[in-house]
């Protein structure tokens, strides 16, 4: 668990990262190489989806440590894939004991790979219907992680959608997780080497934002929780 007043943190190299980085082995290339880096395909969408709600109640360390055989599990966490799981897969998902093994988590993940299947344009382009103006100046970030909002009104009003749609497991806090973990957001602390690395990407591909940023902070569900 990262504390959530501290701020960026010198690593070997000498350069500031989130302090989340440097609290396991895995987490320093996950924040370098994929945390934040744009997301634009279905099925990369619904990965991390998947995987910040199988995260609930868990550190996101445990779930990494995993990834691998959820992929292995979840047909690549291709929707198309999932949603033709059927009964006979939720037994087989429940004895693996590389995943969680939550029945829950796990038909919710088929459950939602169905009700992707059927949003209009693609799971994809209705996250990123929700991104900042890439037209805006960009933000300063937050300087510790006690500044990082756990949900935003964005996450809250995209989890009123996504409801509506037969999705489960996809709450504001949740969706924020993935917002982050997609690129959606940059919640790189001000001070990150990492902090604005994405921005050219995100304005290639951004629609503009269906609703305001302001969020609750205090106990987000970053990686280092």
């Amino acid at each position: 668990m990262t504390e959530p007043g501290r701020p960026a943190e010198p690593g070997p190299d000498g350069l500031l990262r989130c302090p989340w980085a440097f609290s396991a082995p895995e987490q320093l290339p996950y924040h370098d190489e994929e945390w934040g880096r744009p997301v634009r395909d279905d099925r990369g969408v619904f990965e991390r989806l998947c995987l910040e709600a199988f995260q609930s109640g868990l550190s996101w360390l445990t779930i990494l440590r995993k990834r691998e055989n959820f992929r292995a599990a979840f047909g690549g966490f291709d929707p198309a894939v999932v949603a033709g799981f059927g009964p006979d897969d939720v037994t087989r998902l429940l004895g693996d004991a590389g995943i969680i093994r939550n029945r829950a988590k796990i038909t919710a993940a088929i459950g939602n790979a169905r009700a992707a299947l059927a949003v209009p344009g693609g799971l994809a382009a209705l996250f990123w219907s929700y991104a900042e103006d890439p037209a805006a100046p960009p933000s300063a970030g937050p300087v510790t992680m006690a500044e990082v909002p756990a949900w935003t009104p964005a996450s809250k009003a995209l989890a009123r959608v996504l409801r509506a749609r037969g999705f489960s497991f996809t709450g504001p806090v949740t969706l924020y997780a993935a917002f982050q973990a997609c690129g959606v957001v940059d919640d790189h602390l001000r001070d990150c080497v990492r902090r604005g690395a994405y921005r050219g990407q995100v304005a290639e591909i951004s629609p503009g934002r269906q609703a305001g940023s302001a969020g609750e902070s205090g106990g987000p569900e970053h990686p280092g929780s």
